[in-house]
């Protein structure tokens, strides 16, 4: 059984995390991150927290169900995103549901977001979830956990992104690389067709960039934009 980690570190880098995702256009006033705590819970930022303003102190625990453990400060109406894959998952031990700017507007005109980028070898699969809704109650939850599969990301058409990961620092860096990729591509196409990476090429990156090293080094990049 995973051990309990409910730490003020925790709280921290989803606060941090989420205002990297803010100051990248990759959440507005809404967007929601999360990281398992325990079997049955995990830290989420409220629903009422401001995205642009975020700190540790809106980050709260809630159980599968999203009742919170501790006061009565609620948890995002779409808590239920976080809970299905948790209970489907259990390697996974973070989760972002995203509203990025480029990578929805793919989706809302039914393109997918291609490999061209090589960071783009990292996201794996894309799985597409076809519902326009929010995802607010555990049947949608498990709907879009199963569309999900063993993927990382799934783009929900016209709405955002979901993306599971081992921890906050893989989650992060997956999301702002899926945004950045769908916005290379956006400014690739009136240039000419984008070369899509094959499945050779893209696992040979993955060996050559899914390393923890790496992954720290793009968090620092812009955790120190952050902070200038």
């Amino acid at each position: 059984m995973q051990a309990r980690i409910d730490t003020a570190d925790t709280r921290q880098r989803i606060a941090d995390a989420l205002a990297m995702m803010e100051a990248a256009h990759i959440i507005d006033f809404n967007g929601h991150f999360s990281a398992r705590t325990g079997p049955d819970r995990f830290l989420i930022n409220s629903g009422a927290s401001v995205r642009s303003a975020i700190s540790a102190a809106d980050i709260i625990e809630v159980d599968l169900d999203g009742q919170p453990l501790e006061g009565d400060v609620r948890p995002p109406m779409e808590f239920h995103i976080h809970a299905s894959i948790y209970r489907r998952r259990p390697e996974v031990g973070a989760v972002a549901h995203t509203h990025p700017l480029w990578s929805t507007l793919f989706s809302s005109v039914g393109r997918k977001v291609e490999p061209v980028t090589m960071q783009a070898a990292l996201l794996g699969e894309i799985s597409e979830f076809p519902k326009t809704a929010s995802i607010n109650t555990r049947e949608l939850g498990e709907e879009l956990a199963d569309c999900l599969g063993n993927a990382r990301v799934a783009m929900l058409r016209s709405h955002g992104a979901v993306v599971a990961a081992e921890g906050v620092l893989e989650v992060f860096v997956l999301a702002y690389y899926l945004e950045e990729t769908a916005h290379r591509q956006y400014l690739a196409v009136p240039l000419g067709t984008p070369q899509v990476l094959d499945a050779a090429q893209r696992e040979k990156i993955r060996a050559n960039l899914w390393k923890p090293h790496l992954l720290q080094k793009a968090w620092d990049y812009h955790y120190a934009k952050l902070k200038r």
